[in-house]
This record gives C-alpha cells, sequence and structure tokens, in this order.
C-alpha cells in the first residue's frame, strides 16, 4: 500500500488523490469522486473536500493509499 505523507493535520480527499499519482488533475478527482467510485475507510465518500486525517485509507480502482502525517 502507497504512503502518502502530509504535513499538516489533514489533506483534502481530491487533493491527496493528486498526491498520490492516481489522477492528473483536480477536475478528475471531482469526476471519479462525485461519481461514487472513491472509497474511504471502506465507506464510499462523494464529497470532494473530505478531510483526511492521519491513518485514513483511501481506495480508487483497486489501488490504495494510506495518510500519514508527519511528526
Amino acid at each position: 500500500m502507497q504512503i502518502v505523507t502530509i504535513r499538516d493535520e489533514f489533506i483534502k480527499l481530491g487533493q491527496a488523490m493528486k498526491l498520490a499519482g492516481l489522477v492528473d488533475s483536480g477536475v478528475e478527482a471531482k469526476d471519479v469522486i462525485t461519481a461514487g467510485e472513491v472509497f474511504v475507510n471502506g465507506e464510499t465518500d462523494t464529497r470532494r473536500g473530505r478531510k483526511l486525517y492521519n491513518g485514513d485509507v483511501v481506495t480508487w480502482k483497486g489501488k490504495q493509499f494510506e495518510i500519514s502525517a508527519k511528526q
């Protein structure tokens, strides 16, 4: 599983997907998120602005990444 390290307390879902390299743009992230294709901690989430914190796991098309906040 890929680890995405963030500097702040949280990162928004769309930004995290771009940072992880799963999508090329914010528009693409918005499209797949609002279509209900993205899972956060095993549950569908359609909010592009969903805040992700340390330990959250995002899944899309069989690819996963986990958020890790720098200590």
